[in-house]
């Protein structure tokens, strides 16, 4: 990996850049939305996970067998010939 071996004065470096890039009254707005994603990311990955479980659970309790054979209705009809 190439970014593996990033150190402290490497992380200075790169916030350093960011403030001059961005300035200081946009970080804290970058951040919280950094965060924001992070969050979104982390609780939806848990949904497919526990979505997975619920399936599996799902998968282990058999339903009970739906009745394939109905009945046709029939309804009168009434003519009025006159």
């Amino acid at each position: 990996m190439p970014f593996g071996n990033i150190g402290i004065g490497g992380l200075i470096l790169i916030l350093v850049i960011a403030l001059i890039i961005f300035g200081p009254s946009k970080l804290p707005e970058l951040g919280r939305a950094f965060g924001r994603t992070l969050s979104e990311f982390k609780s939806a990955t848990r949904g497919m996970i526990d979505g997975d479980k619920d399936d599996k659970d799902k998968a282990e309790t058999p339903e009970p067998p739906a009745n394939s054979e109905q009945k046709p209705r029939l309804t009168a009809v009434e003519s009025n010939k006159g």
